[in-house]
């Protein structure tokens, strides 16, 4: 019999904001994103085929679906470079918003 991890949670940072949030073990960092409620945070695709959603990854473990290399190159990915549509965390995560994604988070949040 396989064990699963019920009710695990992961404390998320955004460091543009200093926002935190939970996500549940096996929930993409994005779910947790948009269920922070503010305007702005851009949903696109869920797939990683927009683009939109790209972060890069300061701290903690975490495990990623697969990428379109238009969007994170393997050198951005050695990098921590990720989508958060396809980045599920397997321990407290530190991240920042990048490119697009940074504008509208920040922008949201009230910074420019």
């Amino acid at each position: 019999m396989v064990e699963t991890k019920k009710n695990v949670r992961y404390i998320i940072n955004i460091e543009n904001t200093g926002e935190t949030y939970e996500s549940a073990d096996g929930e993409h960092l994005l779910v947790g994103m948009v269920k922070l409620g503010r305007k702005g945070i851009p949903s696109g695709c869920h797939g990683g085929g927009c683009g939109v959603c790209k972060i890069k990854v300061k701290n903690g473990k975490y495990r990623k679906l697969t990428l379109s290399r238009e969007h994170v190159s393997k050198e951005e990915e050695s990098q921590g470079f990720s989508l958060a549509c396809r980045t599920i965390p397997e321990s407290d995560i530190r991240l920042s918003a990048v490119g697009q994604f940074k504008k509208v988070v920040t922008k949201s949040y009230g910074f420019v």
